[in-house]
């Protein structure tokens, strides 16, 4: 839980401001001025550590230049017993601040304490959030965007788990509603081919073609024969989507589970109609005023809710005519509910039933417009959905293979499956390579993905994990061991790629946050990437075997940390931290 970054930023305000109370006391600035500065890293170290921009927010209320009260501050700064070892004037007023072994000190003794917990944090601490995602249609295999939503998903629960929350993860079963009729009618026309011919039953046009369906049918007819040729037409459907649904699902959980994703519940959608849930939810749209009828069918007015929305949020007449807003059906004439009711029903169950504070959808882009609508049915029935459902909308996903896009399989000549990904592609690797910003296009590189160098950043990052292991293991056998963060001479450590390492380490916890707050956990990809790149500099440049006593133990040290920090956060991830390779 300890931040040293924060720690510093916070010293820094606290130092200025206290050096600005001596002044206003001194009578050498004018006192009772409030002042709202920001402490930021200057991108340039030339610059110092820390800046502050104190004098600059406080040049108005004391009439003053920013430099003169600059030149003021530092004056009456101590920074005796502090993390900083100097402090120094640049340009129009800012003041910049300078690390000293201190912090260091407190960088290193925070890894070694807190170990495998170290970086998170408990910002998110008495929060219950659901993180549903994959939830792909149980009617064939699994494709590329489960492959991307997967990872993102659950790699996005364990950052917010690192953060605190109590988090659930969910995959949505659709096991109702069209998609399931169609996929009967699919498996009903494939199973009477089989007893009948496939000239003498015609292929529904909207159907599934896939080989998939002639397998389940094949499967289906070598369990019961032809019993079912003369049953009724629901009947038959309904034994077909069952028997589908027992084959395809099981084999949807553990191609998942092979890609290291388990949930805490698969919530089936059929539960939903079947309990009643989703009629109750409509009836109480209806009674808050939110529906009517239309041509013998049950609409939202959905338009509505949503100009309300957008109202409350500042937009013009001219902005909300834009939107082309449009109302949805609920129930259809004949009397059946829409997905969207159903849909709508689940997300009341999440909030209103099971109690979660926020729910975490990952989706395909192309749902975009699927995200107001949703949030305003959840506004409408007093749950809040603007603030509460958060939609992680993620862009498509682009195979490569030697330059070229890849759309089939080389093993089976079919469209590639997240199975058939992982019969040519490490999981660790997929998970990495998945695990990219949500909003951007991605380019898959199945070349680059298996490749053993430093251009693969996957391998480059668990090289760095098992390098560092095997200069462990060989100290060790020499009589070396990582001593104590206390009993580390830390100014030994003054070398450019060793302060660059120790601050990088201390930037872990930064990361985390920011995966948190931005719902994109690839931040720690990007920080792994960089840090492993600050331990190859660190080991090229500074020698640990055969140095003087003092600095071997001080260096081996840093190695030791950076080795868990890289483990802590390959885990995160769910990937592995090898130690040979």
């Amino acid at each position: 839980m300890i931040n040293m970054i924060q720690n510093a930023k916070d010293q820094v305000l606290a130092l200025t401001e206290k050096a600005y109370e001596a002044a206003a006391a001194a009578g050498k600035l004018p006192a009772g001025v409030s002042v709202r500065a920001g402490v930021e890293i200057p991108k340039d170290p030339a610059n110092g550590d820390y800046t502050t921009t104190f004098a600059l927010a406080a040049a108005k209320a004391m009439k003053m230049r920013p430099r003169d009260i600059a030149e003021v501050l530092l004056e009456n700064i101590d920074l005796e017993g502090s993390y900083f070892a100097s402090a120094e004037i640049a340009g129009a007023g800012f003041l910049n601040f300078r690390l000293g072994s201190g912090w260091y000190a407190g960088v290193m003794s925070a890894v070694e304490s807190e170990g495998a917990a170290y970086g998170r944090s408990d910002i998110l601490a008495g929060q219950k959030i659901m993180v549903e995602f994959v939830s792909a249609n149980p009617t064939g295999p699994m494709h590329m965007g489960n492959a991307r939503g997967g990872v993102l998903g659950d790699t996005l629960a364990s950052v917010l788990e690192a953060a605190g929350a109590q988090v659930w993860r969910e995959f949505y079963v659709n096991d109702a509603g069209n998609q399931i009729e169609k996929f009967a009618s699919s498996l009903e026309a494939r199973y009477l081919q089989i007893i009948l011919g496939e000239d003498a039953v015609a292929f529904p046009e909207d159907g599934y073609h896939g080989d998939d369906i002639r397998d389940l049918a094949r499967a289906f007819y070598e369990k019961h024969g032809g019993s079912f040729r003369d049953a009724s037409v629901e009947e038959r459907h309904k034994a077909l989507a069952q028997f589908g649904l027992e084959v395809n699902i099981p084999k949807m959980k553990s191609d998942l589970q092979r890609y290291k994703i388990d949930y805490d519940q698969w919530f089936f959608e059929s539960e939903l109609h079947e309990s009643g849930y989703v009629a109750e939810t409509v009836q109480l749209l209806t009674d808050r005023g939110w529906t009517y009828e239309k041509e013998g069918a049950l609409w939202l007015a959905t338009s509505r809710i949503l100009e309300e929305n957008y109202r409350k949020a500042g937009k013009s007449d001219k902005d909300i005519a834009k939107l082309d807003l449009k109302d949805d059906v609920l129930r259809r004439a004949n009397g059946f509910y829409t997905y969207f009711a159903a849909d709508i029903a689940y997300h009341r169950n999440k909030f209103a039933k099971r109690g979660f504070d926020r729910v975490i959808n990952i989706w395909g882009a192309d749902h975009h417009g699927h995200v107001a609508r949703l949030k305003g049915a959840m506004d409408a029935l007093g749950l809040d959905g603007t603030n509460r459902l958060d939609i992680v909308l993620m862009q498509l996903v682009k195979l490569l293979r030697d330059g070229e896009v890849v759309r089939m399989s080389k093993r089976t000549g079919k469209a590639i499956s997240l199975s058939d990904l992982l019969d040519e592609v490490p999981v660790d690797a997929a998970r990495w390579f998945f695990n990219a910003k949500p909003d951007t296009q991605m380019d898959f590189d199945l070349g680059l993905a298996v490749r053993e160098d430093s251009e693969n950043p996957i391998y480059y990052v668990e090289y760095a994990h098992a390098r560092i292991c095997s200069l462990l293991r060989n100290l060790a056998g020499e009589g070396f061991a990582v001593p104590a963060a206390g009993d580390v001479d830390v100014s030994l450590l003054s070398g450019e790629t060793e302060l660059a390492l120790m601050k990088q380490i201390s930037l872990y916890c930064e990361t985390l946050r920011l995966a948190a707050r931005d719902y994109d956990p690839s931040h720690i990809n990007r920080y792994l990437v960089e840090l492993a790149g600050c331990f190859h500099r660190f080991y090229t440049a500074c020698r640990i075997k055969g140095e003087e006593p003092a600095v071997l133990s001080a260096r081996l040290k840093l190695a030791d940390l950076t080795r868990s920090v890289l483990k802590n956060g390959l885990l995160l991830l769910g990937v592995d931290a090898p130690e040979k390779m």
